[in-house]
């Protein structure tokens, strides 16, 4: 069994979002695209408390791209986005949400950040996805979404780690890019860690 897994497809992420990452909005129309070709569909939402110590705001005197020490991890610093129930927070509202099938939140606890949908930054607690995919018995993962440098690179590597055989459409990733190749290297490190790199006109059949 396989399942389509979209990675953090929400306002704050896209154009005019808080955090935006570019060209990201290209990314909707593929994910509805593909999701005829899945029967399950699990989307992740970055869902953060307003409290939360990865937004630089949080913090006195500092500044979005920064790098803290937050409780022994290494901790990038952000602007507030995501935060729980608001409108930067809901998904995208081109995206066809009525196929997805599943939902999972991350980023809830505002002690420590959560870039993969199956982890914290600390593996410390997992979220549900796991359990929900060995429930349907699912092997294979088609994964997509923002950001490649971060929550599709962790997600990723640990699905990898969990022994799901991944497959990364990297036409419908885009990158933060706080360094200029980040993105790129994100790619090279999950193909090089077993990811299969596709596009999704080979899913899509043109």
């Amino acid at each position: 069994m396989k399942a389509l897994l979209l990675i953090d497809l929400q306002n704050d992420f896209c154009h005019l979002g808080a955090l935006e990452v570019k060209e990201a909005n290209s990314i909707i129309p593929i994910a509805n695209d593909l999701m005829s070709h899945f029967d399950e569909i699990v989307a992740s939402q970055d869902w953060h408390p307003a409290d939360h110590l990865s937004f630089a705001a949080n913090h006195y005197w500092k500044k979005p791209g920064q790098i803290i020490d937050l409780n022994g991890l290494e901790q990038i610093l952000w602007p507030i986005h995501c935060v729980q129930n608001s409108m930067g927070a809901a998904f995208h509202d081109g995206l066809n949400t009525q196929k997805i099938t599943k939902v999972i939140y991350k980023g809830t606890d505002k002690s420590i950040d959560s870039y993969s949908v199956f982890y914290d930054n600390g593996h410390l607690k997992a979220t549900d996805l796991h359990d929900y995919l060995q429930s349907k018995n699912i092997k294979e993962l088609y994964i997509l979404g923002l950001a490649t440098d971060y929550c599709v690179q962790f997600t990723v590597l640990d699905a990898l780690e969990l022994n799901y055989t991944v497959y990364l459409i990297q036409d419908a990733c885009k990158a933060v890019n706080l360094n200029e190749n980040d993105g790129q290297n994100a790619i090279l490190k999950m193909q090089e860690k077993g990811a299969i790199i596709i596009n999704s006109n080979e899913l899509l059949g043109l």
